[in-house]
């Protein structure tokens, strides 16, 4: 599995317009063949700060995922509105085993 974490603060007055293209980007991705789990999380102490959670087959599905049009569309709209760059941390998984994931 290839999984990614992705720390997203935002400008507060871009708050709801952020979610709403995250959210429209999520539900697009996890129709991708290669992806098993996009997660959208915000934090609870500070209503601002977001997390993607993103589980892929492969590295092979994310580079895929990056080239979709809905992903250019999500990263175009949203850079603006991010109150600092983006972080993006790549993890391996540990448990549970690869094969225990769906889809």
């Amino acid at each position: 599995m290839h999984i990614l974490l992705v720390h997203i603060h935002v400008k507060p007055e871009y708050r709801d317009a952020f979610i709403a293209a995250t959210l429209e980007n999520a539900r697009n991705s996890i129709q991708e063949a290669g992806v098993v789990r996009f997660d959208v999380l915000t934090q609870a102490d500070d209503p601002n700060h977001f997390t993607l959670y993103e589980v892929y087959k492969a590295a092979e599905d994310h580079a895929k995922h990056r080239e979709t049009k809905h992903y250019q569309v999500w990263r175009d709209t949203v850079t603006d509105w991010m109150a600092e760059t983006r972080v993006g941390l790549k993890y391996t998984n540990l448990f549970p085993e690869d094969s225990s994931w769906h889809k």
